[in-house]
């Protein structure tokens, strides 16, 4: 069956159902861009501007700046933008940061989840739909000619409505899984890099280091 008579026979749910997957489509590309990025570049950038750090503050603030499109960038210079906190208050600097970053890792969840929620249930009215039009199409001991097609096209309806919810919410779900794990390991390395930060923090204090904000 071609894709045109394909999309016919599964009724008017199919409208829907196609909004919702070029929705998801686009929407799975955009994050798809943004977590391609961050996996190439943050991990091994943060890490060399923690070893920066340890050499010199001035210097890895300035190089922070020159790569603030990361989250884990946005993060660090939230605090070190502070003028001479101390460590409770640069602590505190980098929660709200990594608080504000949350939206933005998380974006377009709420979306995913009502498409995977909802699809299966057009799918399912899709059914519903086609099995009232077979039963409309019989009449009692008449099951012959155009009584046998009606039959035959309310059963397709509800099979082919059904599979294509299924089919959009599964193509959904999987993508959606994949950010969420992005998502809960960058929050583990926001975690993991802030504390290593907040520590080489506290040794430049104890030690009487000028803070790093400066304007060159």
């Amino acid at each position: 069956m071609q894709l045109g008579n394909l999309f016919a026979a599964g009724g008017i749910v199919m409208y829907p159902l196609l909004g919702f997957s070029i929705l998801a489509g686009a929407l799975i590309l955009e994050r798809i861009v943004f977590w391609g990025r961050i996996v190439r570049q943050q991990e091994r950038f943060v890490r060399s501007v923690l070893v920066l750090y340890h050499k010199s503050p001035n210097a890895a603030y300035l190089h922070l700046q020159k790569h603030d499109h990361l989250p884990l960038a946005r993060i660090f210079l939230a605090a070190l933008e502070l003028e001479h906190p101390n460590p409770e208050e640069f602590r505190l600097a980098l929660e709200s940061a990594a608080q504000a970053e949350i939206p933005l890792l998380k974006r377009f969840n709420t979306v995913f989840e009502t498409i995977i929620s909802l699809s299966p249930l057009l799918g399912l009215l899709g059914t519903v739909l086609g099995l009232i039009q077979s039963f409309a199409s019989l009449q009692l001991g008449q099951l012959g000619g155009g009584n046998t097609m009606g039959v035959s096209s309310g059963i397709s309806e509800a099979l082919v409505s059904t599979a294509a919810g299924l089919v959009v919410a599964i193509f959904t779900l999987l993508f959606a899984n994949s950010f969420r794990g992005l998502y809960l390991r960058q929050i583990a390395l926001i975690q993991e890099y802030g504390g290593q930060l907040e520590l080489l923090y506290r040794q430049h204090a104890e030690r009487g280091v000028t803070h790093p904000y400066a304007t060159p």
